[in-house]
Order: C-alpha cells, then structure tokens, then sequence
C-alpha cells in the first residue's frame, strides 16, 4: 500500500472518531438545557450518560470479533449508519426516557464504529515510527472534537435547542460514510466465534455495578435494592472472568494480559478513564450553573487542554523512542494529577484563569501520557487479534469512563446534598439546577457553594485515581528495546574448481537412467 494511501485512510479513521467524541462533549454542555427542557432530574442525566456507555462498552468486543471476521470497514459503515439514525432520532426525544433510548441505539452504533478504527489504523501502519505519528494524530482529533464539539454544538444549542446536540452526528457520519466507501479498502482478520455468554454476563454485570453505585447516596447501603443490585454485579462479574478464562473462545484472551505491556497499559489506562469521566461532567456544570456560562463559554474554557494536548501529542511522539514508555506515561500522568489536584483547590469566587491553568497542566500531561499508553498496548496485539485487541482497549476505556461518572458523580450529589441548608426545597437539595429556577438569592449562593465543595471532594479523588495509574505504569510496563544487529559474516571466496576425473572406460555417466530393465539404486539419506 502507498503511503499517500495509508494517510488518506487515517482521515477516514479520524473521521469516524470525530462523530463519536464531538457527541460525547457536545451533550456534557446541553445538560442545562436539557435538564431545564425535559424536566430531568440528577440521576435521569446520569443515566443519559450511563445507557450509552454501558451499552458502549458491553457490545464493543463482540463488535472486534465481528469486524475481523466480516470486515473492519463493513462493520464501521453500519455502525456509522446506526449512529446516525439513533442521533436523529435522539434529537427530537420528549422525554428522559425516550433520549435514554435513543443513547441506548447509539450506544449499539459507536461499539460497531470504535474498534474498527483502532484495528485497520494498527494494520495499515506496521512501521512503528509511522504507526506513532498516526497515533498521535488519532489522538489529536479527540482533542480537537474535546473544544470544538462544545463550542460549535453549544453556538449552535444557543441559536435554537440543546436537540441539536445529536442533529449535528448526521452529516458527519454521512460524511464518514462516503470517505470510508470511497478511499478505504477492506480488511478481515481470522474468524473468532461470537461469546454471547460473556456479553450477556459482562453487560448485566457492569449496569448493576453503575446501578448501585447511583443508588448509593441516596438510599444507602442498607437498601434491599442497592444490595440486591450489587450482589448481582459481584457474582456477574466474578463469573464473566471464569467464563473467560474456561471458554474456547473468548470475547477477551486472557492470554494477552500476560504481556506486561498489555496488563500495565489497560490499568493505567482503565484508572485514568475513572479519573476523566467524572472530571469532564463536573467541570462543565460548575462552569454553567456556578459562573453561569453559556455552552459556548464552557466549550471555549476547555482551550487550554486542547491546545496543550495537541502541542506535547507531537513532542511526546518524538520523545517516547528516546526514553520509553515506561517513563513517558508515568511522568505524563503524573503531571495530569497535578493539573486535576489544582481543579480540587477552586471554589466558587475563583476566577476563570486558575480554572485555565489547571486545564493546561491536565493537557500538557494527557498529551504525554495517552497516545504512549495506547500504542504501548497495541503494539503487543497480534495484527490477525487487530478488532479483538482494540475491542479491548476500548471496553477498558469505557467501562472506567462508566464507573468514572457513576463514582465520581455519586461522590459530587452526595456532598452537594450534604451541604445543603437542611429547610431548604427537597428537590433543591438534590440538584442545583433546580435550586437555581427557584429564583432564591440566598438559596443559589447555597446551591454553588455546596456545588463547588462538591467539585473539590470530586477532584481530590480524580487526582488520586490518576496518581494510581501512574504508579500502575511504573510498575508493570516494561520497554521494550530491539537487539542490537549481529555483523554479517563476510562470504568466502570462491573456491577454485578442482578438475573432474576422467570417467573410466565404458562408465555410465553421472545421474543417467539406467537402460530398461536394470534395477535403479536407491539413495539412502541420513536423517
């Protein structure tokens, strides 16, 4: 394949990541909106957050066996076209429920488009330089679909209604559709037979996991619900990795998480996504409901970590071969903890710019840390397991993502609701957007404060998580360095050929058949 080739299939690749980043962060920046429109409460958004990921992440890795085995482009196309239609139909929902639907479709189309990306970008560059350079550019799309999404779906939002959130995953994926059919070529990988059991087990498991886990501050732990809930997720969980383990033909080969680089990656990889699912849904409430930001205003504050991201994606790349990735995740992380610590350290009278700096810290660190991380993994899949082993970065990265939001969000609603006056309005109590319609002065300076204790307690654990992954990334992974090359040995010079004897008289020559007849001899050969 041409190289002019190869990089026009990356842009199909980015565009296929772009519609499904540009939904997640335009939705984060609709929830005012929304909420004020639909009448949703707390755990409704959370849920509208939750369906998709959930759903995301428990159809992902029957959706890798699918692509090797039906085609990575075939699968992307429909995933796109099934996104697109469930984003349309998303659009126009009345209610919460009918949008939790409508996340849930969507939910069923990204899982088909995402390991499609990852596998045919780790097949089609095989050169490790290469492979890196088109890693950081599929990176830096996510960071420019982190700004502009908010910032173009939020202009948008505030020129009409928060539907256009999902209205604007049409074009692109029609768009995406058309480059795919047009510049990309198929791909298939050795068949793996689907592991309905593990599905089933794997997304009952991690919805009664997020369920309880929501449930939790309001109900507690002595519910009979909550505990029924958790039950369920423990022994739904324990049995999903039996059943891997013991299953001819897994949804995830336990065998890759022999590899170091493998185990290492996923584990950072899965406490850094903890850490950045809540941080993204706290930030942007707290820049709406608290500073009273437009969805634009709250997109444009994430500048900082786009643009600092983008900056050290390409810095990073060139230094990862000279120190590892060892040490480039490590230091990349740990800096992201520092950039997540400051965010813990603001309160409701800080301005906008410490708020800015803390962001520039986070992508400075996620600049180094994530594209490193990533390829450290996949470079340890074999490229026939391509879908596979993408499936299971993604289902990593969304099941943390999944937890993130759910732990952290539990976190920031249980100490919001603990630090509100306790005569103030049951539903004010419980969420700050309607503390604010109430229209009480004294109530809303209540509701952002307790908001804002709420944000830092949320931080604080953030950093923690990514200080974790950090220490996760130290300890397991391993560089991997190639063998210095062997001189070749010099060849010897010809020999000079000796003369032949002359045959003796009346001598067969050499390997002629014997007259018709004569028995042949066999040659008998050592072994």
């Amino acid at each position: 394949m041409q190289r002019r080739e190869r990089w026009l299939i990356l842009v199909v690749l980015c565009l296929s990541l772009l519609v499904l980043v540009v939904d997640n962060m335009v939705l984060n920046v609709a929830i005012p909106p929304l909420t004020r429109d639909l009448g949703a409460t707390a755990q409704d958004i959370q849920w509208i957050l939750d369906s998709y990921i959930l759903v995301f992440a428990g159809l992902l890795l029957i959706a890798g066996s699918l692509s090797d085995r039906y085609g990575r482009r075939r699968i992307l196309v429909i995933g796109l076209a099934v996104f697109g239609a469930a984003s349309l139909a998303a659009t126009f929902a009345d209610s919460p429920l009918e949008l939790v639907a409508g996340r849930v479709a969507m939910g069923v189309g990204g899982a088909l488009i995402m390991p499609s990306t990852l596998s045919i970008l780790i097949t089609v560059f095989t050169d490790e330089k290469e492979r890196r350079k088109a890693m950081t550019a599929w990176s830096a799309v996510a960071m420019v679909g982190l700004v502009g999404g908010p910032v173009v779906g939020g202009l948008l939002i505030a020129e009409f209604w928060w539907g256009v959130a999902f209205l604007i995953n049409v074009p692109v994926a029609i768009v995406a559709i058309i480059a795919a059919l047009v510049l990309m070529p198929e791909s298939k990988g050795p068949w793996r037979k689907p592991d309905p059991v593990g599905a089933v087990l794997s997304i009952v498991g991690m919805t009664a996991l997020v369920w309880a886990i929501i449930e939790l501050p309001t109900t507690g732990i002595t519910d009979p619900a909550t505990l029924a809930a958790a039950a369920v997720a423990v022994a739904s969980l324990i049995g999903f990795v039996i059943w891997e383990a013991r299953s001819a033909s897994p949804m995830v080969p336990m065998g890759l998480f022999r590899n170091r680089n493998f185990s290492g990656a996923s584990f950072s990889i899965a406490f850094l996504s903890i850490s950045n699912g809540g941080l993204l849904l706290v930030l942007t409430q707290y820049l709406q409901f608290v500073h009273g930001y437009s969805p634009a205003e709250a997109g444009l504050a994430f500048l900082p970590l786009a643009a600092m991201s983008l900056l050290f994606n390409v810095i990073g790349a060139g230094l990862t071969g000279k120190v590892g990735n060892r040490v480039m995740v490590t230091a990349g992380m740990l800096v992201m903890a520092a950039g997540v610590g400051i965010l813990g350290t603001v309160d409701a009278a800080d301005g906008s710019w410490l708020v800015a700096v803390a962001l520039g810290i986070v992508g400075i660190g996620s600049g180094l840390a994530v594209p490193t991380a990533i390829n450290a993994l996949m470079s340890t899949v074999p490229a026939e397991h391509a879908g596979v082993g993408s499936a299971v970065n993604d289902t990593i990265q969304q099941a943390g993502a999944a937890l993130g939001v759910a732990i952290l969000g539990s976190v920031l609603a249980a100490t919001y609701t603990g630090n509100m006056p306790a005569d103030a309005p049951e539903a004010a109590r419980h969420n700050i957007g309607d503390a604010l319609r109430l229209g009480d002065a004294g109530l809303a300076t209540a509701a952002r404060a307790a908001f804002t204790d709420g944000m830092a307690l949320t931080f604080t654990a953030s950093a923690c998580a990514v200080v974790l992954a950090a220490v996760t990334a130290l300890v397991v992974l391993r560089d991997t360095r190639p063998a210095p090359a062997e001189p070749e040995p010099a060849e010897p010079e010809p020999a000079e050929p000796e003369p032949a004897e002359p045959e003796p008289a009346g001598a067969e020559p050499a390997g002629a058949d014997p007259a018709p007849g004569e028995p042949r001899e066999l040659a008998v050969v050592d072994v």
